[in-house]
């Protein structure tokens, strides 16, 4: 499951994220803001030690359902989740050892998989 450096304009429905099974890490935010493009070359780098993430990039915004439904007021929002729950979650991360100790924690394997 590779690195998606662009944001969907489609959103899955909250129940079906609720519902994934495994480490994902569902990313909200716009090609247009800053924080993001500052932060991908840190998600990006983070991959590398945990590809087995499923990484779900979603363009944010006003009326955007799934975004209020995680309750995102700034970007980029980074929300790491096992098996549908939230266990943690970084808003506009600055270092790359931040998203690399979120990542450990929803896939612990990957790192020594890789």
């Amino acid at each position: 499951m590779p690195f998606n450096t662009d944001y969907s304009t489609d959103e899955p429905a909250r129940s079906g994220i609720d519902q994934l099974a495994g480490a994902t890490l569902l990313e909200f935010g716009s090609a247009w803001c800053g924080h993001c493009r500052r932060a991908t070359p840190l998600v990006q780098d983070a991959f590398r030690a945990h590809p087995g993430i499923r990484h779900i990039k979603i363009e944010d915004g006003r009326g955007r359902p799934l975004g209020r439904s995680f309750h995102v007021k700034l970007w980029p929002t980074l929300i790491f989740l096992k098996d549908g729950q939230e266990l943690s979650r970084l808003v506009r991360p600055t270092e790359a050892s931040d998203i690399a100790a979120a990542m450990a924690a929803i896939d612990p394997a990957g790192a020594t998989a890789a």
